[in-house]
């Protein structure tokens, strides 16, 4: 493998909405005289790259965007001669791009054609890319997502719902609290309520799970609190997809008013639902919690989610994959096309 190639790959900050650089970058290294390059701008600054061996049945993809901050790379020989590379994207999702992007030069090497390499800008704030590949191309039999799945073919993977939440109190001077009423203690009210949910339990999927972001509340430290405002995002089960809007109208309903406003306005942004994928025979499964561009790749009927790394150290200051896991991805992913081809 072109260990230089990846360490370049690495070397070029593609934070969201910064990675124009990346695409601009491999859509000259990338380009090889068997195939053809198409290029779509997605909207915002950002594009979509597509290389074809011919017409792509089967298309191999990821995405090009990292999460801030970026992490200048490195790279670590090992005892047992295997090599470690550190840094943002090593894992998610510059890894996959560099393990499918060799899997297209062995499959060209073997005579190979009907596949092709599709990059995607802005999976990780809100599949941007994907949404706009929809339009961009009529997509063909099946998608090969490259996301960092310990090797794994995915099963199943859970469902995503996000939310805007505005929390509404009553401004006073901090010293007489009982004249006013602080959106931040509706805000715990709706919180403890939250907690002592008790969504249903997936046979497949497990546990609903929830995270809150983008918590903001500027009064002074000696006012009553007037306005707090968060983000509200779950991971949705087969079993609990359904009820999670439900749930945010009953608790808005159930906080009331506060002169004559809801105490809690709330904006659903939708999100994914959980999702089964393509399996081959031969290949180790598992299931997932995280999202990915890959139910919006309407395009394709058969979808199938793998690659290498582990999500467990994605997104953190540790982010980092093997060589090993990456020739044994490239390898994985030859096997899945010509697995696929025979079907």
């Amino acid at each position: 493998m072109n260990i230089e190639l990846f360490m370049d790959m690495l070397r070029i900050e593609s934070t969201s909405g910064k990675e124009r650089a990346l695409s601009e970058h491999l859509s000259a290294a990338f380009k090889t005289p068997a195939c053809k390059l198409e290029r779509w701008e997605v909207g915002d600054g950002t594009e979509n790259l597509l290389f074809s061996w011919g017409e792509p049945e089967i298309v191999f993809c990821s995405h090009m965007d990292t999460v801030p901050p970026y992490i200048a790379p490195s790279m670590e020989s090992l005892e047992d001669g295997d090599t470690i590379f550190r840094g943002r994207g090593t894992c998610d999702a510059k890894g996959q791009i560099f393990a499918l992007y060799s899997a297209c030069l062995e499959l060209e090497r073997r005579g190979h054609s009907g596949f092709g390499l599709l990059l995607l800008s802005g999976e990780e704030t809100g599949s941007f890319g994907a949404k706009a590949f929809r339009t961009q191309h009529p997509g063909g039999r099946a998608v090969i997502v490259g996301e960092p799945t310990d090797g794994s073919m995915v099963s199943a993977s859970k469902g995503t719902k996000s939310f805007a939440l505005t929390f509404h109190g009553k401004p006073f001077h901090s010293g007489y609290p009982k004249m006013g009423e602080s959106a931040i203690d509706t805000f715990y009210t709706f919180l403890s309520h939250l907690k002592a949910q008790q969504w249903p339990k997936d046979e497949l999927l497990g546990e609903t799970t929830w995270n809150i972001g983008k918590l903001s509340s500027d009064n002074p430290q000696n006012i009553l609190s007037e306005r707090l405002e968060c983000r509200l995002y779950f991971r949705t089960t087969f079993a609990s997809d359904s009820m999670v809007e439900r749930f945010i109208a009953e608790a808005a309903d159930a906080l009331g008013c506060i002169d004559g406003s809801p105490r809690l306005e709330f904006q659903a942004f939708g999100g994914d639902t959980p999702m089964h994928y393509t399996t081959l025979e031969g290949f180790p499964t598992k299931t997932v919690a995280f999202g990915s561009d890959t139910p919006q790749l309407t395009n394709f009927p058969e979808k199938i989610l793998c690659g290498p790394g582990s999500i467990l150290v994605a997104h953190r200051p540790e982010e980092q994959i093997r060589l090993s896991e990456l020739e044994s991805a490239r390898d994985q992913y030859v096997r899945m096309f010509e697995t696929l081809k025979n079907i």
